[in-house]
């Protein structure tokens, strides 16, 4: 089984290509919903958070207070070190849970959406990163129009994150999401229809002889990991 790591810059379109892969019955592992279900009551998260932070953050009902997670976090990077600490394992073990979930269901491929696929590393872990992309003026003139924020708004969160050029230089694939919806349906449609040639019917292969599986995914990702050293190389001698 092929595992893919979708990611993009925000208001670059990365949720509308997921719903796009999702209409096609692609299977999506979405961290943002797994970071959600990992911080439940009863959760081994949950209780690592109020002993880290108190029980102050939480609601009535038992229930994480996000908006007072966040105030305490706030412009604190050693209080937000420690809750990505407790949050980021957790979520990567729901999301490997989920993968080996959808290989024994012998899929084909799944898709891993992770905003934060470049900056936490999970990219050295799939077999493929897709990344969504749009110009940096379509980008902020989006992410204006979707929070009615002002133009510093909107650039100083931009700023806070890392640019999706540099995004673009880890993709095997890159989605472009400059044009119209139609554009990008059409793209999407292009993508799997090309997953679908590469895989074939030798998906088959590995999902009856486990072992066969396991020593292409660890060869794939030794080369992707050497092939990408390179690249990056190759590219700090051109600058």
């Amino acid at each position: 089984m092929l595992v893919i790591g979708l990611t993009g810059g925000i208001a670059t379109g990365k949720s509308s290509v997921s719903k796009l892969l999702k209409a096609k019955k692609i299977p999506v592992v979405d961290a943002d919903v797994l970071a959600r279900v990992v911080v439940m009551p009863g959760t081994r998260g949950l209780k690592k958070i109020v002993k880290e932070f108190g029980t102050e953050v939480l609601q009535e009902d038992g229930s994480l207070d996000r908006k007072k997670l966040g105030e305490i976090i706030f412009n604190d990077e050693a209080k937000r070190k420690k809750l990505n600490a407790i949050v980021h394992p957790a979520v990567r073990w729901a999301m490997f849970k989920k993968v080996i979930e959808h290989w024994v269901g012998s899929e084909k491929y799944c898709v891993l959406d992770v905003p934060l696929l470049i900056e936490g590393g999970v990219w050295r872990w799939v077999g493929q990163v897709v990344v969504v992309y749009c110009s940096a003026d379509i980008q902020l003139q989006r992410l204006m129009n979707r929070d009615s924020s002002t133009r510093e708004e909107a650039l100083s969160r931009l700023n806070s994150q890392l640019p999706i050029t540099d995004k673009v230089a880890y993709a095997d694939v890159v989605i472009d999401n400059s044009g119209t919806p139609q554009e990008l349906s059409a793209q999407i449609d292009a993508f799997v229809e090309k997953l679908d040639k590469e895989m074939g019917h030798l998906w088959w292969i590995g999902y009856i002889l486990p072992f066969i599986s396991i020593f292409t995914a660890i060869w794939m990702l030794v080369t992707r990991r050497y092939r990408r050293k390179a690249a990056r190389a190759q590219a700090d001698k051109t600058k």
